[in-house]
C-alpha cells in the first residue's frame, strides 16, 4: 500500500456489501492533487469510480518504495502465489520430532525416535518421515516460530486476532474473533468483477475433510476457520468425507481410551469428498448425516439461524446463491472426483483421509480455487489430533506420522511435477509446539509449548532448501530470527497479492488490520 499512498496514510476496506476504500489522515495532497480524506466507493458511487478491484490493480502497478529495507525482494514476490493450500495440524506436532532434531540432547529431551538425513543440508528430520525427507530441498523450514499463548488457539494461528484465551478458543461466536485467512482472501477476491462474472469458478475458500471440530465427542466446537465480522457468508465451504475407514487407532486422554477405525490411519479406495451431492435438492441427491456431518445446505441453514440471532443478514444472499449454483457446477464436481486420478497417484499421497484431502486440494487449485485448507482434525476422542499429552510415541508411529509423511510429500512432488509449485503456496501450520521435556503420563507425552516450534512452507515464491531461525540445544527457546504466527500470515497475504496492512471494518465500524504488528518474512523468499 505504501506504493500507492504516502506512508502515513490509513485506508479502510469495508466489510459491508458495498466495498469501500476510505482515505483517512491529514489533508495533504496526493500526486494528482486529490486530498487523502476523499471517500472512494466501488461501482462508480464516487466522482472517481475507483472500486476495490481498481485499488488492487493500481497497488500492484506501483514501483517499490526506494531504499526501504528488503523492498526489492518484497516487491518482487508480491502476488507471486496464484493460490494457497494450507495444511493445518490441529493439536500441534513436536518440533523435536518434525525438523528441529536435537540428537545430542538428553534422552528425556530428544526422546526415543532417531533422525534421518534429508535433501536439505543441515536439516535432519524424524525417522518416521522418509518421504518428507526426500522433498525437504523444495521447502523452507521456519524453526523459530514463537508466541505467548500455549493453548489450542487455531484462531490465533490463522486469523488477525491480536490475543486468544480459552473462552475465545471454545466459542466461534465470540465477538473478539477476526476472520480466518481463507475468509479474507475470499472476501477480497469477491470484489474483483472478473471473478464474480465467472459463475463456474471453484469457490475461493474451501476446507476439507469435514466441518472443523465436528467429528469429536463431548465438547463444544472450537473457534478458528470462520468469517467472524465479515459475516457467516464468508465461512469456508466445507466438504464431507464419503468413504470407509480401514485402519484402527488407539488414543488415550486421561482416563478415556479410543480404540476404533479412524480415517486418518486408512480409508477405502472408493473414498472421496463431496460438496454438491450433499445438498438434498433434486432427485438422487441425499444428505449423509452420519457422525454429525454438515451438508452444504445445513451450513446455509446454520448461517441463516446465526444471522437471525445476531442481526447479521448481509451476505446471506451470496451464500444461498453459491450453495445452489454449486449443484450444477461441473468444475467443482470434476475437481472432487478422485476417480479421475490413476490409483498409483492416489496411493502416492497415502490412502488416508489426510492424503486424499491433499490430493483433492491440488485438484481444487487446478479448478481455480484461491485458498484451500486441509485440517488434520480431532476424530472420535476430544483432545486428539496431534495433541499428544499421552502415548506420544505410539500415536506418532501408528496414527500420525505415516499419513502426514505420505500426504505432504505426495502434494509437494505432484505440484512440482505438474509445474504448479512455483505459483502455489503450501503452508504447514499448527497452534504451537510441544514441551522439550517428556512428561510422566501413561505412554509418555509432550505438553503445550509456544515459546519455540517449527512450521514448513513451499512454493509460491518461497525459497527452496532454506532454514529460517534457530533454537537452543533443547528446542525450547528461539535464539535467532523469531517469527510470530502473524508474521507467517502477513507473508502469506503478501505472496497472494494482498497488502497485509490492509484495514477491514468490524461490526462497530472500527478499522481492523488484517494482521496487527506483523512483518513479511523476506528471508523465506527465493
Amino acid at each position: 500500500m505504501q506504493a500507492l499512498l504516502p506512508a502515513d496514510t490509513d485506508y479502510v476496506v469495508s466489510a459491508k456489501d458495498e466495498p469501500m476504500l476510505t482515505i483517512l489522515g491529514s489533508p495533504k495532497k496526493l500526486c494528482d492533487g486529490i486530498t487523502r480524506r476523499e471517500m472512494l466507493v466501488a461501482g462508480g458511487l464516487s466522482a472517481f469510480g475507483l472500486g476495490l478491484s481498481d485499488f488492487f490493480r493500481l497497488q500492484a502497478a506501483q514501483p517499490p518504495v526506494a531504499n526501504a529495507p528488503g523492498s526489492e525482494r518484497r516487491e518482487r514476490h508480491f502476488g507471486k502465489a496464484k493460490a494457497c493450500i494450507l495444511l493445518f495440524l490441529y493439536g500441534s506436532p513436536s518440533q523435536l520430532e518434525l525438523a528441529d532434531q536435537k540428537p545430542m540432547a538428553p534422552v528425556e529431551i530428544r526422546g526415543e525416535l532417531g533422525s534421518i538425513r534429508s535433501t536439505l543440508p543441515g536439516c535432519d528430520v524424524c525417522e518416521l518421515l522418509p518421504s518428507v525427507s526426500r522433498v525437504m530441498d523444495r521447502m523452507t523450514v521456519v524453526r523459530s516460530m514463537t508466541h505467548p499463548h500455549p493453548i489450542h488457539g487455531v484462531a490465533y494461528a490463522t486469523t488477525g486476532t491480536p490475543v486468544i484465551d480459552i473462552p475465545m478458543e471454545l466459542n466461534p461466536r465470540d465477538g473478539r474473533h477476526h476472520p480466518f485467512i481463507g475468509s479474507v482472501v475470499d472476501y477480497l477476491m469477491r470484489t474483483r468483477p472478473a471473478n464474480s462474472r465467472d459463475r463456474d469458478r471453484a469457490p475461493d475458500n474451501i476446507a476439507l475433510p469435514f466441518q472443523f471440530s465436528s467429528h469429536r465427542v463431548g465438547e463444544v466446537p472450537r473457534a478458528g476457520p470462520y468469517g467472524a465480522f465479515l459475516g457467516n457468508a464468508y465461512n469456508p465451504l466445507w466438504t464431507e468425507f464419503r468413504g470407509r475407514a480401514t485402519g484402527r487407532a488407539i488414543k488415550t486422554l486421561q482416563d478415556q481410551t479410543w480404540d476404533d477405525f479412524e480415517p486418518y490411519v486408512g480409508v477405502s479406495h472408493d473414498s472421496k469428498f463431496s460438496l454438491a451431492s450433499a445438498t438434498n435438492l433434486g432427485p438422487g441427491l441425499t444428505i449423509d448425516r452420519l457422525n454429525q456431518r454438515r451438508s452444504l445446505l445445513q451450513q446455509l441453514d446454520q448461517a441463516r439461524r446465526d444471522a437471525e440471532t445476531s442481526g447479521e443478514t448481509a451476505g446471506l444472499d451470496r451464500y444461498r446463491e453459491m450453495a445452489y449454483s454449486l449443484i450444477g457446477s461441473q468444475r467443482i464436481h470434476t475437481a472432487l472426483d478422485l476417480d479421475r486420478e490413476p490409483m498409483h497417484l492416489r496411493q502416492s499421497y497415502g490412502m488416508t483421509i489426510f492424503g486424499q484431502a491433499c490430493l483433492s486440494a491440488r485438484r481444487l487449485v487446478e479448478a481455480g480455487s484461491k485458498f484451500v485448507t486441509v485440517f488434520w482434525d480431532e476424530y472420535g476422542l476430544a483432545g486428539s489430533g496431534w495433541d499428544t499429552h499421552w502415548d506420544h510415541y505410539g500415536r506418532m508411529r501408528n496414527e500420525l506420522m505415516p499419513g502426514f509423511d505420505r500426504g505432504l510429500a505426495g502434494l509437494i512432488e505432484d505440484l512440482d511435477q505438474r509445474g504448479m509449485l512455483d505459483d502455489t503456496l503450501v503452508m504447514v501450520l499448527s497452534e504451537h509446539g510441544r514441551t522439550p521435556r517428556l512428561n510422566n503420563a501413561r505412554g509418555g507425552g509432550r505438553d503445550h509449548w509456544s515459546q519455540a516450534y517449527t512450521t514448513l512452507f513451499a512454493g509460491g515464491g518461497i525459497a527452496q532448501g532454506r532454514v529460517v531461525g534457530r533454537t537452543d540445544r533443547h528446542a525450547a527457546t528461539v535464539t535467532e530470527r523469531p517469527v510470530s504466527p502473524k508474521d507467517a500470515l502477513a507473508t502469506a497475504y503478501h505472496l497472494l497479492g494482498i497488502d497485509p496492512h490492509t484495514l477491514l471494518t468490524d461490526r462497530t465500524g472500527r478499522p481492523v488490520p488484517l494482521v496487527q504488528d506483523a512483518h513479511v518474512v523476506t528471508e523465506m523468499f527465493s
